[in-house]
This record gives C-alpha cells, sequence and structure tokens, in this order.
C-alpha cells in the first residue's frame, strides 16, 4: 500500500487564496468585500508561509542547530535564503502565474532600497499601519492601465532571526528593531477589469 504524504495546510490554503483571487479578478464586478476577502486570505497565507519559514526553518537551523546559515547572498554562500528573499521569490512565482494578483513586501527601512515604497500610495499605506498597525490598509487604485484593489497589511518580525538580522546589518537604515515590531509591510493587489 503506498501511503501519500499530507499536504501542508498552507499550500492547500495558498491555492485557495489564488483560486479566490483568481475568481474575483476574472469575474468583475464584484462587491468591494469580496475582494477585500479575497485579499485578507492572500495575506494570512503569505504572513503563514514567511513566519512558519522564519521560525521553523531559519531560526531552528542556524540559530539552533547552526547546521546552516541564512545569508543575504545565499546561492554564492550556499546558505539558506532570508525569509524576506523567499517572499520575493514566491511573490515573482506568483506574479509569472497570475495575472490578476501580485504581491510584495516594503519597508520605509528597506535593507535592499528595491524593497521601499514605489507608489505615493504604499507610502501612505506605511504611514496608516504606523499609527495603527491592527488595521490594514484598504483602498483602490490604477497602475499601468489596470484598477486594482489594494490590500496593506503591517509586517512584523516574527523571530529572533528577523530582528537580528535587520539590526545588525550594515546597509539597514535601522538597527533597533525588537521582535513583534512592524518593520515593513505586505502589499496585496488584486485587479478589478
Amino acid at each position: 500500500m503506498i501511503r501519500r504524504a499530507p499536504v501542508p495546510v498552507t499550500v492547500v490554503c495558498f491555492g485557495l487564496s489564488l483560486a479566490v483571487a483568481a475568481g474575483c479578478a476574472r469575474n468583475a464586478p464584484q462587491p468591494v468585500a469580496a475582494y477585500r476577502m479575497a485579499a485578507d486570505a492572500v495575506a494570512a497565507v503569505i504572513a503563514a508561509d514567511r513566519g512558519t519559514y522564519a521560525k521553523f526553518v531559519v531560526e531552528r537551523l542556524q540559530n539552533e542547530e547552526k547546521v546552516i546559515r541564512a545569508t543575504e547572498h545565499w546561492k554564492d554562500d550556499r546558505t539558506l535564503p532570508l525569509p524576506a528573499q523567499m517572499l520575493r521569490m514566491a511573490a515573482e512565482k506568483a506574479r509569472q502565474t497570475s495575472n490578476g494578483m501580485w504581491y510584495a513586501l516594503i519597508s520605509a527601512w528597506p535593507i535592499n532600497k528595491q524593497n521601499g515604497p514605489k507608489t505615493p500610495l504604499e507610502q501612505t499605506a506605511l504611514d496608516a499601519l504606523a499609527n495603527d498597525p491592527n488595521k490594514p490598509y484598504y483602498t483602490e487604485e490604477t497602475v499601468r492601465d489596470r484598477h486594482f484593489f489594494t490590500a496593506v497589511y503591517a509586517d512584523r518580525a516574527v523571530s529572533k532571526s528577523c530582528v537580528s538580522c535587520h539590526n545588525n546589518h550594515p546597509d539597514s537604515p535601522r538597527h533597533d528593531f525588537v521582535l513583534n515590531q512592524i518593520m515593513g509591510a505586505v502589499v496585496v493587489r488584486l485587479a478589478m477589469n
């Protein structure tokens, strides 16, 4: 008898959230509440995946068991990618397979300048989250002639490895982060047309 390996819950949830997001994008017009639910589902999966990778892969293998490190130049160093790099790689892969949804990691204090806010809306969202990190920022915007529902969520330092990396990196504009503090935001965009 062949036993199948169980599919991780985050994989199932991510697939469902992409399906919901794609469905919203294809079947426009939808009520804004449907876009909000889809964006919230995508953001929840991103947070779960990133937190799981940071805590149970990077922190465990690098800090606790000291088996392998996570570094910025992971390919050359033959190490693990940093959690932010994993998120960025997953976002690029998702963008290749869906023209109706994309997501990104941004910060007011990016180590990598490409992760800073790219639009005035992203800066406004970062400012709003700085005032109330528990309240996602929702709006609609036009990007490259497409109309999007955009949701921006606080991104917190979920593990000691996040804090350590940012506080010790020479290119970091800030060196005083603490665990669970907001380090940036996750932007989720769903096409409305």
